[in-house]
């Protein structure tokens, strides 16, 4: 079961991240299906950054992660909108 993204606040670390994605008002499959596309694009190491509307995210995105070895940085809340912050795996 996936952890509940907790609600951003002034304490949450800063994470600088080289892509912004948008995905509000995108419901599932499409959020995770451009964030794979635009993970392919940036390099090992880099980070993104994911915005969406749908909750489906919040068991989606941390799964995505844990499948293809990204590491999921920060998952959080903000009104209603659901934050991922996401670093791309190192080549292997």
């Amino acid at each position: 079961m996936s952890e509940e993204p907790k609600e951003l606040n002034q304490d949450s670390q800063q994470i600088e991240f080289v892509e912004d994605l948008d995905a509000t008002g995108l419901y599932c499959p499409e959020p995770v299906m451009l964030l794979h596309n635009r993970i392919r694009d940036i390099a090992a190491g880099e980070a993104l950054r994911l915005t969406a509307t749908d909750p489906s995210t919040t068991r989606d995105v941390p799964k995505f992660c844990l499948y293809l070895g990204h590491e999921l940085v920060e998952n959080l809340r903000q009104g209603n909108n659901y934050v991922y912050l996401i670093r791309k795996k190192g080549e292997s």
